[in-house]
Formats: C-alpha cells, structure tokens, sequence
C-alpha cells in the first residue's frame, strides 16, 4: 500500500509544479488553488509512505515521479523540447526509479 500511495503522491507533485507554473506568481487563484491542494496532498502521502518506505528510496522516487511527468507534460503539452538527449534522460530517470524499487 505504501508504494501505490508514494506513486500517487509522486504523481500530484507534477500536479503541483505544473499549477505553480500556471498560477503565474500566484496570481491566478484556480491554478494557486490547486497548487496548494496538490502539494499538501502530495506531502501527505510521501509522509505517510515514508513510515514504511526508507526515506532515501521513497524521496528519490517520489522527486523521480515527479520530474519525469513534469518533464512529459512540459513536451507533450507545453511545446518544450523532445530532443534525443532529454528523452534519453527522461528514461534514465526513469530506469533508476525501477532500479531503486527493485534493489531496495
């Protein structure tokens, strides 16, 4: 169960970082809304995950999560670079997160 809500709560970081992005310095209140909603959720679950989870493999894992879907969103949605390098990155991350669940 620890996993799946870590999972999750690396999931609502990307939800967090991209409604910062659009809150525009908080300026916006539906993005600044969600901002806030996604982070304390997001915190929450990476709290309680951790109670079971080493902190070092759940924190690497959850920040993993989440940067690779901001990353995803940032291209697929945002019209940031899809160049080799990055998506070859992308998977790096992405293989380490697997490595870290796998080897814990």
């Amino acid at each position: 169960m620890a996993w799946l809500v870590l999972v999750v709560s690396g999931m609502l970081e990307s939800v967090w970082a991209i409604a910062l992005d659009r809150s525009a310095g908080f300026t916006r209140p539906i993005p600044s809304i969600v901002f806030g909603a996604g982070l304390l959720l997001s915190m929450a679950g990476l709290g309680y995950a951790l109670r079971t989870i080493p902190v070092g493999t759940g924190y690497a894992v959850w920040v993993g999560i989440g940067a690779v879907l901001t990353a995803v969103v940032g291209i697929v949605a945002l019209g940031e670079s899809a160049s080799l390098p990055r998506v070859l990155s992308l998977l790096l991350v992405i293989a380490g997160i697997i490595g870290l669940k796998v080897f814990r």
